[in-house]
């Protein structure tokens, strides 16, 4: 199969899981991005690497750079391999003495590690294809804004994301996919994977 290489787009707090982080991953070279739910330790240790930050004592993922590196074991690349029931499997390339092996993990770990040894991370296109959301283009999303700042009261993005969320398992087809729309113009991949989620277990039952 064919591997799509990513790069690490954003982090941010999840709207839906309390102490949860959402990861965005982003296609190179495309425009679909992959959010990913992840802890908030490994949302930290990622954060710490991409700042350049260096903690008072090594974190756990650190540590395991620190071993790597001093038994010369090198990870060679992370890849998101598969996609069960919206979990995220991943394993790590590693390499020793010319020797490769493959290593399973967790996806937020592998990330972490990524970063850490400035190697590529990628996965399939199945999965890009039933997880991944397509941005669009910079002019949509400025006509999407040009439309919410001539009618503030018919946005159905903004309605999700006020406390009393409306249950979007209740809206109906046409109405989800403006909501999908609107969700990707401003950027809100976390709440568009799972409208998303909910036209895809729509289209299968039907």
């Amino acid at each position: 199969m064919k591997k799509i290489n990513l790069d690490i787009i954003g982090l941010s707090y999840s709207q839906t899981q309390t102490g949860a982080y959402a990861l965005v991953l982003g296609e190179k070279n495309g425009k679909r991005r992959l959010p990913i739910i992840i802890g908030g330790f490994e949302a930290q240790a990622i954060a710490i690497e991409l700042e350049k930050m260096t903690p008072s004592r090594p974190l756990t993922h650190d540590l395991f750079k620190t071993f790597a590196n001093t038994f010369d074991i090198e990870i060679k690349e992370v890849i998101i391999y598969n996609l069960v029931e919206g979990i995220f499997f991943a394993k790590l390339i590693c390499e020793k003495d010319g020797k490769e092996v493959e290593i399973d993990a967790r996806t937020s770990d592998s990330i972490a590690l990524a970063v850490r040894f400035n190697c590529p991370i990628s996965t399939y296109e199945f999965i890009l294809s039933s997880a991944g959301i397509l941005l669009e283009d910079e002019q949509n999303a400025d006509e999407n804004e040009d439309d919410e700042e001539e009618d503030d009261l018919d946005n159905p993005v903004e309605e999700l994301l006020q406390p009393s969320t409306k249950d979007i398992t209740t809206i109906g087809a046409d109405e989800l996919e403006k909501y999908l729309d609107d969700a990707i113009a401003m950027e809100d991949y976390e709440r568009a994977s799972q409208i998303r989620d909910e036209i895809n277990k729509r289209k299968k039952s039907s």
